[in-house]
């Protein structure tokens, strides 16, 4: 639909042009901004105008038509009819406009309802989160996190269901919420993923709940991070991106040693039972959680967002809020403000003194076992 008014004006020139210059091309020509106007917005519809000026001056010249009542006509209703055009584009834009903007908004707020801040401090770690929408679109992503204090350290989670719109907001609510509560009875991190995934498992059994190509191809990639008292941190992963330690300046990956994947695809694991994975958390040591949008970020020509030595180059005396704020800014930069895709990103930062343990202690509403 965007070429037709380019294609109008093309068959325009080959009429005036050839033999077959006794059809009178006047409607035609204005017919070009009045089309642009509905599918190419204020810029195209100036665009096609300035189009079919230059097509009516060039066979006007060629076909010696100047001082005649019919081009004056033409010129005429050609700009009539473009700045009419131009006009109810702008109005229709500024239309969209609005409604998208309120339609995000209320996007925003309903995920911002199932994923809500996480506390600055919490145990041995001081914590920060950042979830950005993609530009391209109003629906809410399937980008979750959560982090909880508990008798068993910071528990975190990070995942991303595949798809957008109402059904990923379920999963994600659905997931998120399984989470909350198993952080605070499964001993093993291992075992609060289980919890996860049954939860997810129940929700797809649910007649009706999700659209068809979503039972056949929907997956979530997770990873459950927890942090005890002690300076190490464990990791289960089921096919997300490995989250990222800064020790010393360098950052590296926390690879899985024994790849598992996504959930939603557990009939693809075999072998004995995973476990959780320990990796060294030392105090000054930082850890980022993060989802696919971030390293799939591109830029015009084409390259993948550098997150390590994005992550290098921030100051090390930053808050995890303001290291966020910071790789947010350096992700926009290189995206020149056009994410493609939404981001989730959990931010930790081991203390150097300690804090008492919360095993002692009662949560509350939760009785002990």
């Amino acid at each position: 639909m965007q070429c037709v008014p380019f294609l109008i004006g093309l068959a325009v020139l080959v009429i005036e042009l050839t033999p077959a210059h006794f059809i009178y091309t006047g409607p035609f020509l204005t017919a070009i901004p009045a089309l642009a106007a509905v599918t190419l917005g204020p810029g195209g519809t100036a665009a096609a105008a300035g189009l079919a000026l230059a097509i009516s001056v060039t066979t006007a010249t060629h076909n010696d038509a100047w001082g005649t009542l019919q081009v004056y006509t033409n010129f005429l209703a050609l700009a009539l009819v473009s700045v009419a055009g131009f006009i109810t584009s702008r109005a229709m834009q500024s239309r969209r406009q609005r409604e998208l903007d309120q339609v995000r908004r209320i996007a925003v707020a309903a995920q911002e309802v199932v994923l809500r801040p996480i506390p600055e401090r919490m145990g041995p770690v001081r914590a920060a989160s950042l979830c950005l929408a993609a530009g391209t679109g109003a629906q809410v992503g399937g980008d979750l996190y959560e982090a909880v204090q508990t008798r068993y350290g910071v528990r975190m989670i990070v995942g991303d269901v595949r798809g957008k719109g109402l059904s990923a907001v379920r999963a994600v609510a659905v997931a998120v919420g399984a989470f909350r509560e198993a952080v605070h009875y499964e001993v093993e991190p291992v075992e609060v993923m289980n919890r996860c995934a049954a939860a997810l498992r129940r929700e797809v059994a649910v007649p009706g709940a999700f659209e068809q190509e979503v039972l056949l191809e929907g997956f979530t990639t997770v990873l459950i991070a927890q942090i005890p008292d002690e300076p190490v941190v464990q990791l289960v992963n089921r096919g997300h991106p490995p989250p990222l330690l800064l020790h010393e300046g360098r950052a590296r990956a926390l690879m899985p040693a024994s790849p598992l994947p996504p959930v939603g695809l557990e009939d693809l694991v075999t072998g004995s039972p995973p476990k959780a994975e320990s990796y060294s958390f030392l105090p000054g040591d930082r850890l980022l959680l993060y989802t696919d949008g971030v390293i799939e970020a591109r830029d015009r020509t084409g390259e993948f967002f550098d997150l390590p030595a994005a992550m290098e180059g921030i100051r090390p005396d930053a808050t995890p809020s303001e290291f966020l704020e910071q790789l947010h800014q350096e992700l926009l930069r290189h995206t020149e403000n056009d994410l493609a895709d939404d981001v989730a990103m959990l931010f930790v930062d081991r203390l150097d003194d300690t804090v008492e343990s919360p095993a002692a202690q009662v949560q509350v509403g939760e009785r002990p076992l």
